[in-house]
C-alpha cells in the first residue's frame, strides 16, 4: 500500500519538474535576430502579476493590473515616457488654444487596427479621427458600465448632456435624441478637436488615462459585453489568449506603426505573456528558476536576505539586476465617511494617531517601503509640490485614545467591530493588516480582515458596499490633481447607489472643492501648487483615509533584459523591450 501511495506523487513530482526544467530550456533556447544598433529581436517576456486583471476593455480599466496588461496592446493620443514626460502617440503633435478650452490633436495616417474577425477578412483597417470619438463616447456612455466617466464630466462640452441623455432614454426603452458629446469632434480624418466648459490645467494628462485608448467600433459591436476579454487596439502586441487566473498571452504586432531611431520597427520582442501567481514568494521561486523575466515587490520576510544595507543585493542575488524607484504612490485604508461607523471625523482622527507607521515600515515592510504617511495624500516626491508642508499624523496614542472618547467611545466601549477589506497583494498586503489590527486593538477597536478577490474588492468599493477598505493610488499623471480628484466632492453621484470609482469615499467638503477647483483652473504651477496644499490640508484634517506610508518600487529582472525601464508610476512599456540572449 505504500508503494501505490507514493508511486504516483513520485511520478507528478518527476512531471512538475520537468515542466519547470523545460519552461527555462525553453526561456533560455529562443531564436533571437541581431537588428540595427546592437539590438535582438525575438523571444517572448514573461512578466507576472499578484492580482486578476479586472477588465481588457478601456472603460473598465482603472487599476494598475488591468492597466500593465492593456498597455501592450492599446495606444494612447499621447503618452508618458519613463522620466513622466509627454510623447506624442498617435496624435503626432498637438495645440492648445490661448483660452485653454481647445485641444487640437493631429493623428498620424500609418495607424492601423490589429487583423481580427470583426474586420471584413480579417485585416484591420486603418485608425482615423472617427475612432478617437467613438472611443471617448463610450467612457462617458453609462450602457458600457465606463469608471470614467467621472474623470471627463466636470469638463468636457456636452458630456454630462450626453450622459444625462443616455440614462433617461434607457429608462424609457426609446433611443438617445442625443448621439454623442458635442465637445468631441472630427475635423478630417487627421485631425480630432477636445472643447472643454472651463480651463483644466490637467486636461492634457487626461489623454493618458487608460480609459482613453482608441478601439475600432467593429470590434465592440462582434463581441459584445464580450469585449472585455477580446480586446482590439493598435498596440505593438495582439492579443492571443486569456485563462482567467493563470496567463495572458500576446504576440508581436507585425503592423505596428512605430520605429525606433535606428529604423527598427518595434516592438522588439515575438510576444508577451503576463502570468498570475499571487504569492510573491512563489513569484521569486519561478523569477529565481527562469521562468519569468522579472519580479515586481520583494517579499517583507526575505527582503533583508535579498537586499543589503546599502540597497544593492546580495551574494544570492547578485546576478541579476536590481531596479529601484521611488514611487508616486501611497498606501492607505478608505473610510466610507456617509456609513454610521466613520461618519465622525474623530473617529477617523484617531485611527490615524493609533498607527505607528514607522513601526510597519521597520519590521513588517522591512525598509522596502520609503516614507511613512505622515503628511498627506501627495507623494513628497510630487514634483514642484511641497508635500512635506501638509500636517498629516504621527503616532500618539493618548491622543488617539482622547479622540475616541470624545466621540463618545471610551477606550472603544461600545465601538462596533470593524470589517476590513483587502485584497492579497502577494501577501503583503495581510501582514499589513494584521499589524494595523494590533494597534487599532489599544484603543479598543477590534477589526475582522476579510480577503477578497482583486475585481470584487474594487467592486465592492466603488459601490459604496465596504465601510473600511485597503487601497494604494498610483499617480495617473504627474501633478497632484490627480490625488486631490479623489477628494472632490462632484465626483459623488447623486444617487448613493450608483457607483463612485473616484471619489470612493463619498467625501464632500465644499471648502475643498472650492480651492480644488481654483487650483485646476490657474496655469501657473507655483499658484496652483499653493492652491493644492490648502485644500489637501483640509482633506487630511478631515482623516479622510487612514494613512499608511509612500511606497518604494523594488523590481528584480533578468541580466539578460534590456530596454525595460522602471518609472516612478510603475507604468509596464514593452514596447522597446528586448531580450540579450
Amino acid at each position: 500500500m505504500k508503494f501505490k501511495t507514493i508511486f504516483p506523487a513520485l511520478i507528478a513530482l518527476i512531471a512538475i519538474l520537468a515542466f519547470n526544467a523545460g519552461c527555462g530550456k525553453k526561456s533560455g533556447s529562443e531564436n533571437m535576430v541581431e537588428l540595427k544598433g546592437g539590438i535582438k529581436g525575438g523571444g517572448v517576456f514573461v512578466s507576472n502579476e499578484t492580482e486578476n486583471i479586472r477588465s481588457l476593455d478601456p472603460v473598465g480599466i482603472n487599476d494598475v493590473v488591468s492597466h500593465h496588461v492593456a498597455h501592450q496592446m492599446y495606444d494612447l493620443l499621447i503618452d508618458l515616457d519613463t522620466n513622466l514626460q509627454l510623447v506624442p502617440m498617435l496624435a503626432k503633435k498637438w495645440e492648445i488654444s490661448p483660452d485653454g478650452l481647445t485641444y487640437t490633436f493631429h493623428l498620424r495616417n500609418d495607424v492601423t487596427f490589429h487583423d481580427n474577425a470583426c474586420f471584413p477578412g480579417g485585416k484591420g483597417r486603418k485608425m482615423v479621427a472617427e475612432d478617437v470619438r467613438y472611443s471617448l463616447n463610450r467612457v462617458l456612455d453609462p450602457r458600457t458600465g465606463s469608471l470614467g466617466f467621472d474623470f471627463y464630466k466636470n469638463y468636457v462640452v456636452g458630456a454630462k448632456e450626453f450622459n444625462e441623455e443616455i440614462t433617461k432614454a434607457t429608462s424609457e426603452n426609446r433611443e438617445p435624441k442625443i448621439k454623442d458629446a458635442s465637445g468631441y469632434k472630427v475635423i478630417d480624418d487627421t485631425t480630432f478637436q477636445i472643447m472643454l466648459t472651463k480651463p483644466f490645467a490637467p486636461f492634457i494628462y487626461y489623454t493618458c488615462l487608460g480609459f482613453a485608448y482608441v478601439i475600432p467600433k467593429e470590434a465592440v459591436d462582434k463581441y459584445g459585453k464580450d469585449f472585455f476579454q477580446n480586446p482590439v487596439g493598435t498596440g505593438p502586441f495582439v492579443f492571443e489568449k486569456w485563462t482567467p487566473d493563470l496567463e495572458i498571452n500576446m504576440k508581436k504586432n507585425p503592423n505596428y506603426w512605430d520605429r525606433d531611431a535606428a529604423g527598427n520597427q518595434i516592438p522588439y520582442l515575438d510576444g508577451v505573456k503576463f502570468r498570475f501567481i499571487k504569492d510573491l514568494s512563489q513569484q521569486l521561486l519561478e523569477f529565481k528558476n527562469g521562468n519569468i523575466d522579472d519580479s515586481y515587490r520583494i517579499p517583507n520576510e526575505l527582503f533583508k536576505t535579498i537586499v543589503n544595507e546599502d540597497k544593492t543585493l546580495t551574494p544570492e542575488y547578485s546576478k541579476f539586476i536590481v531596479q529601484r524607484k521611488t514611487s508616486l504612490s501611497t498606501q492607505y485604508y478608505g473610510y466610507l465617511v456617509t456609513s454610521k461607523v466613520f461618519e465622525d471625523p474623530r473617529v477617523r482622527q484617531a485611527f490615524n494617531y493609533a498607527i505607528d507607521r514607522e513601526k510597519i515600515l521597520k519590521y513588517v515592510l522591512q525598509g522596502s517601503a520609503t516614507d511613512p504617511a505622515i503628511y498627506g495624500m501627495v507623494p513628497p516626491v510630487m514634483p514642484n509640490y511641497n508635500a512635506k508642508k501638509i500636517k498629516g499624523y504621527s503616532f500618539d496614542l493618548p491622543k488617539a485614545k482622547e479622540l475616541m472618547s470624545q466621540a463618545g467611545y471610551p477606550d472603544g466601549k461600545g465601538f462596533p467591530v470593524v470589517t476590513l477589506n483587502i485584497n492579497e497583494g502577494g501577501g503583503r498586503n495581510t501582514q499589513i493588516a494584521e499589524a494595523i489590527q494590533d494597534m487599532l486593538r489599544e484603543i479598543g477597536v477590534t477589526v475582522k480582515l476579510q480577503l477578497l478577490q482583486f475585481a470584487q474588492h474594487l467592486d465592492n468599493i466603488d459601490a459604496g458596499r465596504s465601510d473600511f477598505y485597503r487601497l494604494g493610488w498610483n499617480a495617473d499623471y504627474p501633478d497632484p490633481e490627480t490625488f486631490l480628484n479623489l477628494f472632490y466632492g462632484k465626483n459623488v453621484p447623486a444617487n448613493p447607489k450608483d457607483v463612485s470609482p473616484i471619489n470612493s469615499f463619498r467625501y464632500k467638503n465644499a471648502k475643498f472643492d472650492e480651492l480644488f477647483e481654483k487650483a485646476i483652473a490657474t496655469t501657473d504651477i507655483a499658484e496652483r501648487n499653493r492652491l493644492y496644499e490648502e485644500a489637501e490640508q483640509i482633506a487630511v484634517n478631515d482623516a479622510v483615509v487612514l494613512f499608511i506610508y509612500y511606497d518604494e518600487d523594488w523590481r528584480l529582472v533578468q541580466p539578460y533584459v534590456r530596454g525595460y525601464a522602471l518609472d516612478p508610476m510603475h507604468r509596464v512599456n514593452m514596447r522597446f523591450t528586448w531580450l540579450d540572449k
